[in-house]
C-alpha cells in the first residue's frame, strides 16, 4: 500500500494559523495481548504508525455503528460461498 508519512501540517501536529492544533495526542494503556494485536495489524496493512491503524479502525467501526443504527444486518461470505450472519453488536 502506498502511504504518505504526513499529508499536511495538521497531521504533523503543527499549529494552524489561528493557533489551534490540528490533532490531539492520546495516550493509551493496553494489555500486552492487545498491543500484540495492534502490532500484527500494523504490519499486515503496512501502516506507518499505530495511530494510522487506530484511525482506520475508528473509521470502520463508526460506519458499522451508523449502519446498525439504520437497521442493517451484517453477514460474511466465506471462500466456499457460504453466507453466515455476523453479529457485531449483541
Amino acid at each position: 500500500m502506498h502511504r504518505h508519512r504526513y499529508r499536511n501540517r495538521y497531521e504533523r501536529g503543527e499549529e494552524a494559523r489561528n493557533g489551534e492544533r490540528g490533532t490531539t495526542r492520546v495516550q493509551l494503556e493496553m494489555p500486552p495481548q492487545a498491543m500484540e494485536r495492534l502490532q500484527r495489524l500494523k504490519e499486515k496493512i503496512e501502516a506507518a504508525s499505530y495511530a494510522e491503524v487506530i484511525r482506520n479502525a475508528l473509521r470502520v467501526f463508526e460506519a458499522l455503528v451508523q449502519e446498525h443504527e439504520a437497521g442493517a444486518e451484517f453477514s460474511l461470505k466465506r471462500p466456499n460461498g457460504e453466507v453466515v450472519a455476523y453479529r457485531i453488536f449483541v
